[in-house]
């Protein structure tokens, strides 16, 4: 998928997201946000002026969010972002109320909307994960300009063809047509089997 449909998959299909910011300590705080929209640009939320929230966003400009869906664990599609934030004010709220209408439960009068700003997300990188397919599915994307870099195991040309790495791989995920052998990106847990067992160093991480 492109960029911008995994940002809409978290507006539409997920849209609660736990973020994360840093505190004036230096450590983690978690809330519960909702993602109210999403376009090429990136992602769009609320916060109200007066939240600790809100000073850790002016303070740090940046962010970390993971949104789930899933019954279980086995049926979970989960996408993370990290990614710098600006905040844009008060005019686009009236329209991200009227496509996230509960808003105006919480929010009932204009005059109380004016407590609320809105931030966008507007550069960063992501990752998608579904367990729910087998084999399992991962994908990164960039948006707002980011180079995308190659994350991830891979075997370089020092592979001799042995198998250790196919034998310890939980995904079935190494293709071994040709030498050297060739991880599925796409499939892989990320989990470092083949790289521990390999005996001449062939695996890397990048």
């Amino acid at each position: 998928m492109l960029a911008v449909e995994y940002l809409k998959y978290i507006v539409n299909e997920i849209h609660t997201t736990i973020v994360a910011t840093v505190d004036d300590d230096g450590l983690p705080v978690t809330a519960a946000i909702d993602m109210m929209d999403a376009d090429e640009s990136g992602l769009y939320f609320l916060t109200a002026k007066g939240k600790g929230f809100y000073d850790r966003l002016k303070k740090r400009e940046y962010l970390a969010l993971t949104a789930m869906k899933g019954e279980d664990t086995m049926s979970s599609v989960a996408v993370s972002i990290r990614g710098k934030v600006r905040e844009l004010g008060y005019n686009k709220i009236p329209e991200l109320f009227e496509k996230n209408r509960y808003m105006h439960k919480i929010y009932p009068t204009e005059e109380s909307m004016k407590a609320l700003t809105v931030f966008q997300i507007y550069e960063g990188t992501g990752e998608w994960f579904d367990l729910s397919k087998k084999p399992i599915e991962r994908d990164s994307f960039t948006f707002g300009g980011v180079e995308k870099k190659e994350e991830g195991y891979f075997i370089t040309d020092a592979c001799i063809g042995c198998g250790s790495c196919v034998s310890v791989c939980p995904q079935n995920c190494i293709i071994t047509e040709g030498i050297p052998y060739v991880i599925e990106q796409e499939h892989c847990l990320h989990c470092g089997n083949c790289m521990t067992v390999c005996p001449v160093g062939a695996v890397v991480r990048r």
